[in-house]
């Protein structure tokens, strides 16, 4: 009700939320995807040659003054960019699509060419995240149970924005944490730190050099070279 102090999620012994990841799933609400990010010969990670091709999607939660909110987000697994984001105070499975509704707006990827990779939890088994996967025609894959090296890169990015901006700090509000949060997505991470796989660029302009390299049409696996 309006005016009275919402209930913190509960909490793990250290004072964390508990994001769930592995609750019952109930035949007809939620929907399992197969591994499919691991398909590569040998067992190793599949290693896309371009952008849109595998998107990683996670959520973690960052503390505001008087609870928690929650920030889910997909990242291009080859330019390693953030292309989308969503920030709100619940775990329902609308925080999700909305991250991924971004991402859907500002990429429009061609039917049939994308994995989106995630854990197994229930903001991404559910029905509504799955019908969403399939309009597009996005197959999705999700991570082997006890396996957290299968969205390394989801995960690896969440690491930097924890110890790069919110860095234990606690936001005032939502709204601070959706600014502050948003500007270090889109301004900072994406636009300025490197990354020793992108030959020391940062993730957009690591993409416009794709778009320069496939305009004077390059040779194939751009990613083997550095930007200029």
């Amino acid at each position: 009700m309006a005016g009275q102090p919402q209930a913190r999620p509960a909490a793990d012994a250290r004072g964390q939320p508990a994001v769930p990841q592995g609750q019952a799933i109930r035949a007809g609400d939620h929907r399992l995807a197969p591994r499919l990010a691991g398909r590569a010969q040998s067992g190793a990670e599949l290693d896309p040659d371009g952008i849109d091709q595998l998107w990683v999607a996670d959520i973690t939660y960052v503390h505001l003054a008087e609870e928690f909110a929650f920030l889910a987000i997909v990242l291009d697994a080859f330019s390693r960019r953030v292309v989308g984001w969503a920030l709100e105070t619940h775990l329902c499975a609308s925080l999700a699509i909305a991250a991924l509704d971004m991402a859907l707006e500002a990429r429009r990827p061609p039917p049939d060419s994308l994995i989106h990779h995630s854990d197994r939890g229930v903001q991404y088994a559910c029905k509504d995240y799955a019908q969403r996967l399939a309009t597009h025609r996005i197959q999705a894959s999700m991570s082997r149970v006890g396996n957290p090296y299968d969205n390394a890169k989801a995960e690896r990015f969440m690491r930097t924005l924890k110890q790069e901006e919110a860095d234990g700090r606690a936001y005032r509000d939502a709204a601070e944490a959706r600014e502050k949060i948003g500007t270090f997505i889109e301004a900072v991470y994406n636009r300025q730190r490197l990354h020793s796989a992108l030959g020391y660029c940062p993730p957009v302009e690591y993409e416009e050099f794709l778009a320069q390299r496939a305009q004077a049409h390059a040779p194939e696996h751009a990613a083997s070279t550095t930007c200029p």
